[in-house]
């Protein structure tokens, strides 16, 4: 799946799409644009600066070589990093079967599943804080709303988010319903 952008300005919507798409809405509204648009990322709420110079414009891209595979098992996808503990902890690790490695990989997909509904409802939460901190930084209520979404508040949210432009809104709701 590719990653889409929407494009604000002033509280309305100008753009949605992917990287190319929102770039060639944008740059054909270039002389109209009074102010710059905000552009964010449709996966987490994050902002997103893209390059509006025409395709031809851009320079390319140097690709860095391969680097070597270092230890691990890399053709599974297994990554190396560093992981600090307690003695203790690396003492009950040991005694696990299948060693450290496959006891941490056991307890974190365990934590995966038990928690999956937790970490989806938190993700979408800070995804739309992000977008309401990016378009509605500076709007009547951002605190309260801001409070509102945390304590999973849908009723107080909604109230202040109706006194807000509607675009900024449903933008802002649509991360929590994902």
């Amino acid at each position: 799946m590719t990653p889409t952008l929407t494009a604000f300005l002033n509280g309305v919507r100008i753009a949605s799409g992917d990287v190319a798409q929102v770039a060639a809405v944008l740059r054909a509204r270039t002389e109209d644009l009074e102010a710059s648009p905000i552009l964010l990322s449709d996966v987490d709420g994050r902002t997103v600066d893209i390059d509006l110079r025409p395709p031809a414009e851009i320079p390319a891209v140097e690709k860095t070589p391969a680097a070597r595979p270092g230890r691990g098992r890399p053709r599974l996808g297994v990554v190396p990093r560093e992981v600090t503990l307690l003695p203790r902890h690396w003492d009950w690790l040991a005694a696990q079967p299948g060693g450290a490695s496959a006891a941490l990989r056991r307890l974190v997909e365990e934590a995966r599943k038990t928690h999956a509904d937790t970490d989806r409802l938190r993700t979408q939460r800070e995804a739309a804080y992000r977008a309401m901190s990016a378009l509605a930084g500076d709007a009547a209520g951002f605190e309260a709303a801001a409070r509102a979404l945390f304590a999973g508040d849908r009723e107080g949210l909604d109230a202040i988010l109706a006194t807000w432009p509607a675009d900024v809104a449903a933008y802002i709701l649509a991360r929590l319903d994902t």
